[in-house]
């Protein structure tokens, strides 16, 4: 069987692994991937500067999420997975140029606990008790989709979707919590609410679940799994072994597909100026690129792909002395509210997070500009960000602590346009109808962040599975849901 794979990130990447792994193990399998950009690997990309590991685009992703660790094991790099600084662990939000701590008891949206919720300088006393009163809130059948801001502000206020759900959600989307559906984003907070009624009630049964599974699982022993996992060398670390293990004779970088086809046996496919033929086909482009594609095979199934919304980001990593600067906040880093008027969305304080990827004496700013309601950055120069990022960390963080006259060891900028999938309210639906369409399509899959899940692990798991069931399936199978 002949596959074609079109894109060449971290999905279409695991795919071609996947595919390897059966070839190796005797399986009449052949593939060629396609990726227009000159490097593979998408926006998993870092580099060492002076000893200090800076990455341009994710720089980690969720322990609990198994599919990656488990393929950088089967690489060789288990002896590298590093997880996060957790006893360090403490987030701010920006209120009115001040840093104010998740409060204690925070589960991602939902209070759990009275005292710190009723004593942080994060919201008024309205919110606060919109938030106790909360409790009262009656079971909810609500059958249809909304966004995550009106759910958020039906329990807990405007003020709640504000300095919360907002910085959050942009944070891990660059998306906005008025556009996120929060059927997809947030489906147990939806459960939740039909359940119980309140968000409250509901996340305090949901963790005295995990208490007592954490009690009797041995793997959660000596303080349980940290939350994020990085490489110790940077996500390129996972990149270049995927890349080392697949035949360089079957990778077409610098190689974009113009042209699909569906044929009587298969797929063509055109790139390069020729076109060659194929059993299947694992599309792992982003959904746009995938729509633009298949359009012409179905113009349905084109339209609702190209319907997906994505967010662009900008990455500033920023490496200075640390006898240069202040002493930092305790913590991890800190998030900014759209409200509050600034460029940045985020700042991570690398050198905390991960411990052993910073040179001692050395400090390392991670930046995050752009998302949903700011696109317009990605047009502005390098310089004009760098010097954007410096003055709002000067800002925020205070004279005292950092001086934004101060000169950076390096500067470092990238551009992610189009990168980021947006689950908008309606996506569960849109997806339906997208199955039903790769379902009439013998051999095609879809893999990527388009579509059940954002993260690196879920790119991975859904590149992995369309090898795996077209390997074993066979092109002529009818094809199942993504």
């Amino acid at each position: 069987m002949r596959i074609a794979i079109i894109g060449g990130g971290i999905a279409g990447l695991a795919a071609a692994f996947e595919l390897e792994k059966a070839r190796a193990a005797g399986a009449a399998v052949e593939y060629t991937l396609y990726e227009e950009r000159p490097r593979l690997g998408g926006s998993l990309a870092s580099e060492t500067v002076n000893g200090a590991v800076l990455e341009r685009g994710p720089d980690s992703f969720l322990t609990e999420k198994p599919a990656a660790a488990e393929l950088c094991r089967e690489l060789g790099l288990g002896g590298d997975l590093l997880p996060s600084n957790d006893a360090a662990r403490k987030t701010y939000i920006v209120v009115r140029n001040r840093l104010v701590a998740l409060p204690d008891g925070l589960m991602f949206l939902v209070p759990t606990k009275l005292v710190p919720t009723a004593l942080t300088r994060l919201f008024g006393l309205r919110t606060k008790m919109r938030m106790a009163l909360d409790l009262l809130h009656p079971p909810t059948a609500n059958g249809h989709d909304e966004s995550v801001a009106a759910l958020v502000e039906r329990h807990f206020g405007q003020e709640a979707v504000d300095r919360l759900a907002d910085p959050l959600l942009s944070g891990i989307y660059g998306g906005d919590a008025a556009q996120l559906s929060a059927q997809t984003v947030l489906p147990r907070l939806v459960e939740m609410e039909t359940k119980y009624g309140s968000l409250t009630r509901g996340m305090l049964a949901a963790h005295k679940k995990m208490r007592a599974h954490a009690k009797s699982s041995s793997k959660t022993q000596n303080g349980g799994a940290a939350i994020f996992t990085a490489l110790r060398g940077g996500m390129q670390q996972l990149v270049d072994a995927l890349v080392a293990r697949l035949d360089p004779a079957r990778l077409r970088a610098a190689t974009p597909a113009s042209a699909v086809r569906k044929t009587e046996d298969g797929w063509s496919v055109e790139a390069g100026g020729a076109a060659q033929e194929f059993d299947a086909l694992i599309m792992a482009a982003s959904a746009w690129a995938a729509g633009s594609l298949l359009a012409p095979v179905d113009p349905m199934l084109g339209s609702e792909l190209g319907a997906i919304p994505y967010s662009s980001s900008i990455t500033v990593n920023l490496i200075y002395d640390e006898s240069k600067i202040g002493a930092l906040p305790e913590g991890f880093g800190f998030l900014v509210p759209a409200i509050e008027g600034r460029s940045m969305l985020a700042c991570t304080f690398s050198h905390r997070k991960f411990l052993g990827r910073t040179p001692p004496g050395k400090a390392v700013f991670r930046a995050f500009l752009g998302g949903m309601k700011r696109e317009a950055l990605l047009a502005e120069s390098d310089g004009f960000l760098i010097a954007t990022v410096r003055r709002e960390m000067a800002a925020i963080l205070g004279a005292k602590t950092f001086r934004a006259e101060v000169e950076p060891e390096h500067a470092q900028v990238s551009r992610w346009r189009r990168a980021m999938a947006q689950y908008a309210v309606g996506h569960r639906e849109r997806m339906e109808r997208i199955h039903v369409s790769v379902a009439a399509l013998p051999g095609l899959r879809l893999a990527g962040n388009a579509y059940d899940g954002i993260g690196v692990p879920d790119c991975i798991r859904l590149g992995r599975q369309a090898a795996r069931e077209l390997a074993a399936a066979g092109a002529k199978t009818p094809a199942s849901t993504l």
